[in-house]
């Protein structure tokens, strides 16, 4: 998300967040982090200018200082926009949240969406719906059609472009308009619809007239779980979503041995094969197969992560 587009109102206080942010990318923390104060002195209650602030004086090692910029950033933003619960988690000044704020995630991919297809592809080496479709052609072969698949998160439809040629009908589901305007400009759904995947199936936004529960014999979810936690309220859309022996496909980031999810320094989430398959059983799902793969490049370094097959077994 990209914080220098949120104005404090303020033209001098503006001007000197820019030059801290430029002092913070040329690796000058603590310089950054004294003139954003300076900032903050004319605008105290600005949320964008305290969330850099928090981030600069990570960046200087002032560890103590940006955990309590970060308390007084979550008594102001009410929305979560800026995720303060999700840096005081990754500080370990709080317990990490189940779900990240949704406020925050909706207006992530709405700045990434312009350029999103490039950073992911080209700059992250990103092929998790590749990865996806190979797992699909292993297990039910090439030459299987499907009649409706439901992309959950589908982003711009990267996942889309690997699947319209083998199903009858694609529908996605955003949280992003901005992410489901790109998509609409590649012509491979049939429809495309706002969603918030943790809400309640009736006010998930992925039911009701003409959107029948249990329309799906494929439902993928790409690069989509790592920005959900907690899996329940997603598995309860996903099972209203999925026929009988329909498929669901999906990738997680690795959160190695255990039976559980954790919070990331990236504000992602990983989970655990064993937790994966927990959730899974517990909607009614069985799984067919897995691998364990590099999903993408962050930080110059791979991401590990897992991908999944799995069949809904119970109506």
């Amino acid at each position: 998300m990209n914080i220098k587009s949120f104005s404090s109102g303020d033209l001098l206080a503006d001007r000197r967040a820019d030059y801290a942010r430029m002092l913070d990318e040329a690796g000058e923390f603590e310089a950054a982090a004294d003139l954003m104060e300076q900032a903050l002195e004319r605008v105290p209650d600005w949320p964008a200018g305290l969330a850099m602030l928090a981030a600069f004086r990570e960046h200087a090692g002032q560890f103590s200082a940006a955990v309590e910029t970060l308390k007084a950033l979550d008594d102001k933003d009410d929305s979560d926009l800026f995720a303060a619960p999700l840096k005081l988690a990754v500080l370990g000044a709080a317990n990490a949240p189940a779900h990240p704020p949704g406020r925050y995630v909706e207006a992530l991919f709405d700045s990434y969406a312009e350029h999103f297809d490039e950073a992911l592809t080209e700059r992250l080496a990103y092929t998790a719906p590749q990865q996806l479709a190979a797992l699909l052609n292993e297990v039910e072969g090439q030459e299987r059609r499907f009649r409706l698949c439901v992309d959950i998160g589908c982003g711009t439809g990267l996942s889309g472009e690997v699947l319209a040629s083998r199903v009858d009908r694609l529908e996605g589901f955003d949280l992003s308009l901005n992410m489901l305007s790109k998509a609409a400009e590649k012509g491979l759904y049939q429809d495309l619809r706002p969603a918030d995947l943790l809400r309640c199936p009736e006010k998930s936004g992925l039911f009701g007239e003409p959107f029948a529960q249990g329309r799906a014999d494929l439902v993928i979810a790409a690069d989509v779980l790592m920005y959900i936690g907690a899996l329940e309220n997603l598995m309860m859309n996903v099972r209203q979503l999925t026929a009988s022996a329909g498929m669901f496909l999906f990738s997680v980031e690795d959160a190695g041995e255990g039976d559980h999810f954790r919070l990331l320094p990236s504000l992602r989430y990983a989970h655990s094969r064993r937790y994966v398959e927990k959730q899974l059983s517990a909607f009614g799902f069985q799984i067919k197969a897995f691998r364990n793969v590099t999903l993408r490049k962050d930080g110059g370094a791979d991401v590990p992560g897992i991908i999944f097959l799995a069949e809904h077994i119970f109506v």
